[in-house]
């Protein structure tokens, strides 16, 4: 597949991706897709959708684990509700991980990807210790299928993150880099942490946002690509500077709003299809 192939984030019945039927309209050749409910992660179900996929010629680059009683409703909530870091339903997460990665080998896909939740600043607490092994035991599911574990980039700085992957250890641990949710967050700069994170990086959002009043503290906006404090331009140069040659997934979370996110999602594949004819040719 050639180099920067556009793709769009999807869902089959979960999570703020396009609607699957979306998919073949929009006719982009790569996807990455939010992991169904449970009673659909099944191997029947899968392959199903692997050969739906490749009647459409779309090939599949990441799943992405998302889980019940999650909530992105404001930071705090985000900091008690997300990923792994919640004690009482940590096992029982990973374990879902675990069949969602299982689920994704036989999409026939290499990459399994979350938010780990808000990783602990100092290394030296309990909480860290115990996402570093959560996050260790799940790597190495996924190295039994022949895969990656993709954090998506966001809840954390660019040295917090690139520290708390040194502590986990594992080969095929890699990151997810979202430009506009280090924005949203409040956590840095998007292209410094980019070139920070490059050696880790083996998929990416291609996502915009501006920055809040009070960065950290309350969330920032997500605009239209093009339209806010990323830079996209330069966010694609700086790629492209990195040596990254993989998908450039466009994530608009605007469910409630279909036709607008179908209308903006095709707007940003303009934005993007201009950009990589500038610097790929």
């Amino acid at each position: 597949m050639e180099a920067w192939p556009i793709g769009v984030f999807a869902s089959v019945d979960a999570g703020l991706g396009v609607k699957w039927n979306v998919i073949e309209e929009l006719g982009l050749p790569t996807i990455q897709l939010h992991a169904p409910h449970g009673d659909k992660r099944d191997q029947k179900t899968a392959q199903g959708l692997r050969k739906q996929l490749d009647d459409l010629g779309v090939r599949c680059t990441a799943v992405f684990g998302g889980f019940d009683g999650e909530s992105y409703a404001d930071i705090p909530t985000v900091k008690k509700t997300i990923g792994l870091v919640p004690h009482k339903t940590r096992q029982s997460r990973l374990d879902e991980m675990r069949q969602i990665a299982d689920f994704t080998k036989h999409l026939g896909c290499d990459a399994v990807a979350l938010h780990l939740g808000f990783i602990p600043e100092d290394a030296s607490t309990a909480l860290y210790d115990q996402l570093v092994k959560a996050t260790s035991q799940l790597c190495d599911h996924c190295a039994g299928n022949d895969q990656f574990l993709h954090l998506e980039t966001g809840q954390e700085t660019a040295e917090g993150l690139l520290e708390f992957m040194a502590s986990v250890g594992c080969e095929n641990l890699k990151i997810n880099f979202d430009p506009a949710n280090m924005i949203l967050y409040g956590t840095g700069e998007p292209i410094a942490a980019l070139r920070k994170l490059s050696h880790h990086i083996r998929s990416v959002h291609c996502k915009d946002g501006t920055w809040s009043d009070e960065p950290g503290v309350t969330f920032g906006k997500e605009v239209p690509l093009g339209k806010g404090d990323v830079n996209i331009p330069l966010y694609l140069k700086t790629l492209f500077e990195i040596g990254y040659t993989g998908p450039l997934t466009i994530e608009r979370e605007i469910p409630e709003d279909p036709v607008r996110q179908k209308q903006e999602i095709g707007q940003a594949v303009e934005l993007l299809e201009a950009l990589r004819t500038q610097y790929l040719g």
